[in-house]
């Protein structure tokens, strides 16, 4: 028996990973949907393979995820993700051996391998993007406070888009726009969408004929 915890807000995201989960004839799987329930679940599942996109749950920084990691230390993570910074990268690849790291728009046969490393040689995969991306980034001083999403949606707050609109036009769930939203004002030092479109403008992201204050 081997117990899966997917932690993955993404009804569509959930759906696929659940069949190729369902592959391994020895799985138990859950569902978490928020930090404090993926603790209890591992509190529980200390050995769980956990299938998260930390972009979308509420970990404050990548700190919070790596000492979860340390607390159930039999735990194997594969972190699938649309978009991860290099300094994220960088920082859980280097902490520890129990992270895999894949991006969404990968190939299916990569998840496949993933969770076969993972599962029946307890071995890492990072994917190849991934690889490319920390080792691009070696010699930077400082990646950039954004990805390149969050500035997207930066820009639609500050021309005065509702989270409803800025999903609508990025094809995204209302549930990933928040969080996205939630990341940039943490990452910005600033509480309400009137702070981000003064970033917004100072940054040079929009002008003048573009926001609203």
């Amino acid at each position: 028996m081997r117990d899966y915890i997917i932690a993955d807000n993404q009804e569509l995201t959930r759906f696929a990973l659940e069949r190729l989960v369902s592959e391994d004839e020895e799985s138990v799987l859950s569902y978490a949907q928020d930090r404090a329930s993926l603790v209890n679940l591992l509190t529980e599942h200390p050995n769980a393979i956990v299938l998260l996109d930390y972009t979308l749950f509420d970990f404050s920084d990548e700190d919070q995820l790596i000492i979860i990691a340390e607390r159930f230390s039999q735990s194997q993570w594969i972190l699938l993700s649309d978009e991860l910074t290099p300094q994220f990268l960088r920082r859980v690849v280097y902490s520890s051996h129990q992270f895999s790291v894949l991006f969404k728009d990968g190939p299916i046969s990569e998840i496949r391998l993933a969770l076969q490393s993972v599962s029946l040689r307890h071995t890492r995969l990072l994917c190849q993007r991934a690889l490319e991306v920390i080792l691009s980034h070696q010699e930077e001083e400082k990646p950039d406070l954004l990805t390149q999403t969050e500035t997207e949606i930066l820009k639609g707050i500050a021309q005065g888009k509702t989270t409803k609109e800025i999903a609508a036009e990025r094809f995204s769930s209302v549930h990933t726009v928040t969080t996205h939203r939630k990341n940039i004002f943490r990452k910005l030092g600033i509480n309400t969408a009137h702070e981000a479109t003064k970033y917004a403008l100072r940054a040079g992201l929009v002008d003048a004929s573009e926001f609203y204050i």
